[in-house]
């Protein structure tokens, strides 16, 4: 068992979030016990799995497997947008808490905001209710706009303490991250290595080579360094463990100008203003 020390960002309620944790996205349910095992061994203490992910109930075999307390592991779960609305979220919650066959979660998040639809403010005052009960440590939101964050602050009683975007240095959400940073809300990001599309980059293969890190290691640092939490999955015990090796290097000046510099607004997944999936 690795004695890695990953640094925590304390959010505004005071609950404490490792910076890098483990996403089990698209990890197929039979392989999410045996991958997540392999995570916490190499030293992650922060999972993030989801309703929709279909492998909640791996994430809580594995920790279970594990042998780690409880309380040591940062376990985050998401509900989807089938299931938003105030008493819905409540069953959803109860669901998904037996899949992972806890008590409670450390951090449950709204999947998308689906401003179409109109529910998250009910969903969002379910959410409140489960903070209240002591079923989740501390509650946010993942894909919301600044309008969607804003009518939260205007109609309910607590502020999300994170929001979970997309975020790769092609999406640097320059805007949402200032929102963010001006209203305490923590910068988590998802598909933080574009699927793999910037491995190849030449930027990020010439600062990579420069420090002996391999471009994913390297686009990771970058997240690091301006302060987002950041979920890296892997199904590949090397990268897995590869994906922890941050902290041994920092970036200049210069190279996280370079960075700067690659952001093209391109998206990877859907646009939060559209997404209605069921």
């Amino acid at each position: 068992m690795s004695e890695l020390t990953i640094p925590s960002i304390a959010l505004h309620d005071g609950v404490e979030i490792p910076q890098l944790g483990f996403g089990v996205f698209q990890v197929p349910p039979e392989d999410t016990q045996g991958v997540v095992e392999l995570a916490l061994d190499a030293g992650y203490r922060h999972i993030d799995t989801a309703g929709a992910y279909r492998n909640e109930a791996g994430v809580g075999a594995a920790l279970s497997a594990s042998g780690l307390p409880r309380e040591d592991v940062f376990v985050t779960t998401k509900l989807w947008n089938s299931q938003q609305g105030y008493d819905s979220t409540l069953a959803a919650f109860e669901t998904s808490l037996g899949r992972l066959g806890f008590d409670y979660v450390d951090l449950y998040l709204i999947h998308w905001p689906v401003p179409t639809e109109g529910r998250f403010v009910d969903t969002w005052r379910a959410f409140e209710q489960i903070l209240e009960d002591g079923r989740a440590r501390t509650i946010g939101v993942s894909n919301f706009r600044i309008e969607d964050l804003e009518r939260l602050e205007t109609e309910t009683e607590t502020r999300p303490t994170v929001n979970q975007i997309e975020l790769h240095p092609r999406l640097q959400q320059a805007e949402l991250r200032a929102w963010h940073a001006d209203h305490d809300i923590a910068t988590e990001a998802w598909s933080p290595l574009a699927q793999g599309d910037l491995l190849d980059d030449e930027t990020i293969g010439g600062i990579a080579t420069r420090h002996g890190k391999t471009p994913a290691q390297t686009i990771l640092r970058w997240h690091i360094q301006v302060g987002n939490v950041v979920i890296p999955k892997s199904v590949t015990p090397e990268r897995i463990r590869e994906n922890l090796e941050l902290f041994d290097f920092e970036l200049s000046a210069e190279e996280m100008s370079s960075f700067a510099a690659l952001d093209a607004g391109e998206r990877i997944g859907p646009n939060p203003e559209t997404f209605v999936a069921p």
